[in-house]
């Protein structure tokens, strides 16, 4: 998958019992291929519609093709290096649009572009099944999470600080009944906007928050982030660049040159609101998270230590710690999940969990090209 960064392919190879069963997995390998930064801004520039519109629908079916390519040859790069058989890919696919108000959704990198260079069964599209049985198509990782990080004696929640920050709350006793995931608003993607919007592409994020580390929480600025109808908004939800992406970050910008406020400031401000937001989440939706004892974590954001201690400020009492400890990399997380979630497309399982994304009901996501 390549997630709402857009910054690389994640391919992780994971291998799952034959039947419906979770566990016990095995994680054979896991690489991380980073995309163009010319590629990387096309996808960019589609998904904020700053394509020309004589061009858009040329652009959409381009990248759709180009990243189906970089998909086959980052799952066919990850089987080689760990030297095993594969029986399937599944693609979860790079979003540039998701518009829940409207029960649509769309992911692209051809999946027959991937069948057709692997020669393996590829399975894509999960999101518009769950739309279409009246869910928002998201969060769905929250599948996975109840599967390989729930635990019958500890309330944990799992944190994925992408583009998107989102959580999911897993109660103990393991009942998927009571599981509750949504997205929680922006983790990297207004950090990473303002960063290149400043340094005119220079810089593409905080790298290991230094930039944050080095400036001062806005505090005014910071309750005006947190003035944020979204985040009032009750779950499910979901959310992406279309409302925290890159138009948002220039406007930041352009409020903060207006202000005189630093660079440094102003990633210091946004990352303590990435981290307030998703506090803030957990005390006003999730029932019981006075229970909480542990929060994995997942995501790029795992690998920038000021956001670490911003959130484990937040949870005095809990461990925050990346989910590595449980076996699941911390930027292996979501390619594992959607392969988990391809193995039950195949076995014709369902794959999601309708409480966490608002669908009717349970059914069967993900489309099969034979390979």
């Amino acid at each position: 998958m390549s997630g709402t960064s857009a910054d690389a392919v994640d391919a992780a190879l994971v291998e799952w019992p034959d039947d419906r069963a979770a566990r016990p997995f095995r994680l054979l390998a896991f690489r991380e291929t980073p995309h163009p930064p010319a590629l990387r801004d096309r996808i960019h520039a589609l998904a904020a519609g700053r394509v020309q519109p004589a061009e858009a629908l040329r652009e959409l079916a381009r990248l759709d093709v180009e990243l189906g390519v970089a998909f086959a040859d980052a799952a066919r790069a990850v089987a080689a290096e760990a030297g095993v058989g594969v029986d399937a890919v599944a693609s979860h696919g790079q979003t540039v649009g998701h518009f829940p108000e409207h029960r649509a959704t769309l992911q692209i990198g051809d999946p027959s572009v991937i069948a057709e260079r692997t020669g393996w069964t590829t399975v894509a599209d999960f999101r518009a099944r769950d739309m279409a049985a009246g869910g928002e198509g998201a969060p769905l990782a929250p599948f996975f999470h109840h599967a390989v990080l729930g635990d019958a004696e500890e309330s944990r929640v799992v944190l994925n600080l992408g583009g998107i920050a989102n959580v999911t709350w897993l109660p103990r006793g393991g009942d998927p009944e009571a599981v509750r995931a949504f997205d929680t608003g922006p983790a990297n993607s207004l950090i990473d906007g303002v960063v290149t919007v400043a340094t005119e592409g220079e810089e593409r994020m905080d790298r290991r928050g230094r930039r944050a580390s080095a400036g001062h929480v806005d505090e005014a600025w910071l309750a005006r982030l947190l003035d944020d109808d979204y985040l009032r908004r009750p779950p499910p939800k979901s959310t992406g660049r279309e409302r925290y992406g890159m138009a948002e970050a220039e406007a930041l910008w352009k409020d903060a040159r207006r202000r005189g406020v630093a660079l440094d400031d102003l990633v210091a401000t946004l990352t303590a609101f990435t981290a307030e937001s998703v506090a803030g989440a957990c005390r006003d939706h999730l029932r019981g998270a006075q229970d909480l004892a542990r929060v994995w974590v997942g995501g790029g954001g795992a690998e920038n230590p000021v956001l670490m201690a911003a959130v484990a400020a937040r949870f005095p009492g809990v461990t925050v710690e990346p989910a590595d400890a449980a076996g699941v990399p911390r930027g292996a997380m979501e390619a594992m999940a959607f392969s988990l979630m391809g193995r039950n497309t195949l076995l014709g399982a369902s794959n999601h969990l309708p409480r966490c994304t608002g669908a009717g009901h349970a059914a069967v996501l993900g489309e099969i090209v034979p390979g």
